[in-house]
């Protein structure tokens, strides 16, 4: 299979699409069982989720599980959320594979909203760290497209995503949320060069059908979560922020970035236009300073007397 082949199937999003049945038998909710004999669901609409928040035995289930740094280092799962290095309130985004056009855009748009400043300074400080379900090969590539200011790592094995449970599905979901800009057309052309442009790395994107979700783990217990129902479930930021204590007042988080930077822009414009006044002042002035100096001279030179 060529590498365009391959990648073309990362369309993050392409409702009413059978899943393929997995080898193994799958359990998303806790009321939903796909097993190898069921047969294959045709989900129209949002995936049924449970929102219910994982027990502390369910914790305790997965906090030894390995997730894996850029440097495919292996690290307990538990070590993001307790221990001494450990901020007290700790968020977990789990994101799709790592060419999905939607996640990419999220953590664009989260990371311009919530800095990781903004979240130390809290009067809870706060961390936030995005968990893929690729190879640990494509972090680098991953961080750099969706401008990530937060640590990534790797769960290539699904384990969290599965014991959490997460689901997986293509449904594309009733609406298109905020934090997508793109046309659904421009993020699949956007996963097919990236996957294509990284060579191998096209393999390593993670599985397609995995949808991920949100877990706010204080002092080493899950106290909110939310999972996806479809590609584009994110949960918005403003809902984050205002979940986190932060500011949610005034325009939405792309305008008043984009204000931000325009003022920026505006003020280096004025900066620019007032050193460009002042130096065509400092000319002028100049030019009659060197126009006296040449008169003096000329007097000089004709023994003219010379204006003090």
């Amino acid at each position: 299979m060529t590498a365009a082949v391959h990648v073309a199937t990362m369309t993050s999003s392409i409702p009413h699409i059978k899943e393929p049945i997995d080898p193994e038998p799958f359990t998303p909710t806790s009321n939903t069982t796909f097993t190898s004999s069921d047969p294959t669901p045709d989900f129209d609409g949002n995936v049924e989720v449970s929102t219910k928040l994982p027990s502390k035995s369910e914790v305790k289930k997965v906090e030894n599980l390995p997730i894996l740094d850029v440097n495919h280092k292996s690290h307990p799962f538990k070590t993001l959320f307790s221990g001494d290095r450990a901020t007290r309130r700790v968020l977990v985004i789990f994101v799709r594979h790592f060419f999905c056009g939607n996640c990419q855009e999220y953590l664009r748009t989260l990371s311009s909203s919530i800095t990781p400043d903004l979240l130390r300074s809290s009067p809870t400080p706060t961390q936030l760290v995005v968990i893929g379900c690729g190879k640990p090969d494509l972090i680098p590539f991953y961080a750099e497209t969706s401008n990530c200011t937060f640590p990534i790592y790797a769960d290539p094995t699904r384990t969290l995503y599965n014991e959490l449970g997460m689901t997986r599905t293509m449904d594309l979901g009733p609406k298109k949320p905020e934090y997508v800009q793109n046309s659904l057309f421009s993020s699949i052309v956007q996963a097919i060069y990236q996957g294509v442009k990284s060579g191998r790395g096209a393999t390593k994107g993670g599985d397609f059908w995995q949808v991920g979700g949100e877990f706010l783990f204080e002092d080493g217990r899950v106290t909110w979560c939310h999972r996806m129902r479809n590609t584009r479930d994110h949960t918005e930021i403003p809902q984050l922020r205002k979940l986190l204590g932060l500011d949610v007042e005034g325009t939405p988080v792309r305008r008043r970035w984009t204000r931000s930077l325009s003022r920026t822009l505006s003020s280096k414009r004025q900066s620019w236009s007032g050193s460009r006044r002042s130096g065509e002042k400092d000319s002028k002035e100049g030019s009659v300073m060197e126009q006296v100096k040449e008169e003096k001279e000329a007097r000089q030179k004709d023994d003219l007397p010379v204006e003090k």
